[in-house]
């Protein structure tokens, strides 16, 4: 499928799928897809202040039955899929000894399987298009060690892991698997938080001077790293992990100091 170059556009006449749509990065990034000619449909628990532009799919990832039944709504109404955006996810605090079984079966049962159930009901609409495009997100804390995220950090290295598989399973479906890695981003998860913390200031701050560049991660900036990966202009990348972390994974800065 030929498809013109540049930042608007680019995209036009393809279909995109994006879970966890409704809000932070997956809002973020339906409406930068859309607005590059996509048309774009958004699975979440709630789909009721979407922007008009947006389709709206209602299911929970753990539930297989009603991931099927809302991936094929979405291909019906968008004609197709080209596109998905696997971007649901839980996020938990604690360490190895914090957190109950329960509470590993449930945030594993999100971040990891609930992609699969998306990806499996998926493949069969991706097998048709002449450009298929799978992007996962994941996050530092899949190979940075951060304390009290034992198994947060557990299930985003299962998601690397599975991007890295899935690329290698259907390269030759022509479809490519990409995964994103954001640093703390500044989403309405994190506000909240921060908000639960004992010092919602001093925990903004420590949380922006871990970054080297200061600040913290924007829902935009993964959006359009999403995008890229998802993007004809991208067809010769697959199996590939883009960072948008503000250079905290691979920099090693010295300590600021005062003059």
């Amino acid at each position: 499928m030929a498809q013109r170059l540049g930042a608007d556009g680019e995209l036009d006449g393809l279909a995109a799928l994006v879970t966890g749509g409704a809000s932070g990065i997956g809002l973020a990034t339906a409406r930068l897809l859309a607005r590059r000619g996509a048309r774009v449909a958004c699975l979440d628990l709630k789909v009721d202040d979407l922007p008009p532009e947006l389709v709206g799919v209602t299911a929970d990832v753990t539930d297989d039955a009603a991931v099927r039944a809302a991936v094929s709504s979405a291909a019906d109404q968008l004609g197709g899929l080209d596109i998905l955006v696997n971007n649901a996810g839980v996020g938990v605090q604690g360490t190895v000894e914090s957190n109950t079984d329960d509470e590993w079966h449930r945030v594993l049962d999100v971040n990891v399987v609930g992609m699969v159930r998306v990806t499996r009901a998926a493949l069969p609409y991706l097998r048709r298009s002449a450009h298929a495009a799978i992007v996962n997100t994941s996050s530092i804390a899949a190979h940075a060690g951060l304390p009290d995220r034992a198994l947060y950090s557990a299930s985003k290295g299962a998601v690397q892991s599975l991007t890295l598989a899935m690329a290698a399973d259907h390269v030759a479906e022509g479809i490519r698997v990409n995964c994103v890695s954001p640093a703390t981003v500044d989403t309405p998860w994190v506000r909240r938080l921060l908000q639960a913390s004992d010092d919602p200031d001093a925990e903004l701050a420590a949380l922006r001077a871990r970054q080297p560049t200061g600040r913290l991660v924007t829902a935009e900036e993964v959006a359009a790293a999403i995008a890229y990966l998802a993007s004809p202009l991208a067809g010769a990348t697959t199996g590939t992990v883009l960072a948008v972390d503000g250079g905290m994974y691979g920099l090693r800065l010295r300590p600021r100091t005062r003059e």
